[in-house]
């Protein structure tokens, strides 16, 4: 919520509205909206949402690490410990997390009797690995930067509309 209140602060007092304590109201919309579709595509997933819930959990929380890799951390008013201070690059802390997806994926794509339903998962997953990319580079083009609120705000997203793009495509 914090995030949605930076990004339409205006660019001089985004990182101040992110952290004030108080949520504004496109805090407050974004809150109601994403919450709605995501309740409307767990709906529409009843039979697949064991295989489309981790998966998409699986994209949102990936998002972060791109997140880091590409941009400095920002704060406002207070200096803090970076993630970057730790971090080992983006293939190295990403490397147990794509053998999961990979067998995970490959397990999926084992099942299908269809050359249809087949390109069909692959294009979802070609759209994941774009939207998990996308959304940071948005987010911290906008804001100039990362923190913790725009990572979870990343992971959040990318959650969202991965749920939405599986409830249109199954």
């Amino acid at each position: 919520m914090d995030t949605f209140d930076g990004i339409f602060a205006g660019e001089k007092k985004q990182l101040k509205a992110m952290k004030d304590s108080k949520v504004g109201s496109f805090g407050v919309q974004s809150l109601v909206f994403i919450t709605i579709v995501q309740i409307a595509c767990l709906l529409k997933l009843q039979n697949q949402i064991l295989f489309v819930l981790p998966v998409s959990l699986f994209w949102g929380r990936l998002s972060t690490l791109f997140f880091i890799d590409k941009f400095k951390y920002i704060s406002y008013k207070k200096k803090s410990i970076s993630h970057k201070n730790n971090w080992n690059g983006l293939r190295k802390e990403s490397f147990v997390s794509m053998i999961f997806i990979i067998i995970f994926t490959l397990g999926r794509f084992m099942i299908y009797k269809s050359d249809l339903i087949f390109i069909k998962e692959l294009l979802l997953l070609l759209i994941a690995i774009f939207i998990s990319f996308l959304i940071p580079n948005i987010l911290g083009k906008k804001i100039g930067g990362f923190n913790g609120d725009l990572c979870g705000a990343s992971v959040v997203i990318v959650e969202t509309l991965m749920l939405f793009i599986y409830a249109i495509f199954l």
